[in-house]
């Protein structure tokens, strides 16, 4: 199925010069909706996955569905101060700023496989920092996924060590 129709472009959020991608077209469409978590999902067959991380805010779409479909538990990562419980951080670059990300220290348990989902690969900074954080836990990244990679600006590259898959490549 062709993704991109169901993708917005926003230009000058959240500052001039950006054009945000704007996934709500897709999930306001039952039918885009549900193809592109079984499209997300076709990327992990036949791997065993212990745990979906889902990354603070849209990561959280799809990361429990998929979660749910593998039989993993759903984790979240989120920006500094929103967890409850004790947390490890990790510093990170952004298209527009930087940031520290945050996970629950009893999150992830030493040898459980991990995959890192998030709506967009930009720069790669955030995805990077989450992998960061799976494995201070112990955890192994065995897959980050996407719905979109905006390829010109190069993300991939600071996340090369780990499997990439995306639905949708600008």
């Amino acid at each position: 199925m062709d993704f991109a129709p169901y993708i917005r472009d926003i230009e000058d959020f959240p500052k001039p010069g950006v054009v945000f991608k704007d996934i709500t077209p897709l999930l306001k469409n039952p039918f885009a909706f549900q193809k592109a978590g079984e499209a997300l999902l076709g990327f992990t067959s036949n791997m065993k996955i212990d745990k979906v991380v889902g990354v603070d805010s849209r990561g959280f779409i799809f990361a429990p569905m998929l979660a749910e479909k593998l039989g993993a538990g759903f984790v979240t990562v989120r920006k500094s101060g929103k967890l409850p419980y004790k947390t490890i951080s990790e510093p990170y670059d952004l298209e527009y700023g930087t940031g520290t990300l945050e996970i629950h220290s009893d999150a992830i348990e030493a040898g459980e496989r991990v995959l890192v989902h998030d709506d967009v690969l930009a720069t790669g900074g955030t995805a990077r920092a989450v992998c960061k954080l799976v494995e201070k836990l112990g955890g192994e990244v065995v897959q980050c996924n996407f719905l979109i990679e905006l390829t010109f600006l190069n993300g991939a590259e600071k996340i090369k060590e780990y499997q990439k898959e995306v639905l949708l490549q600008y």
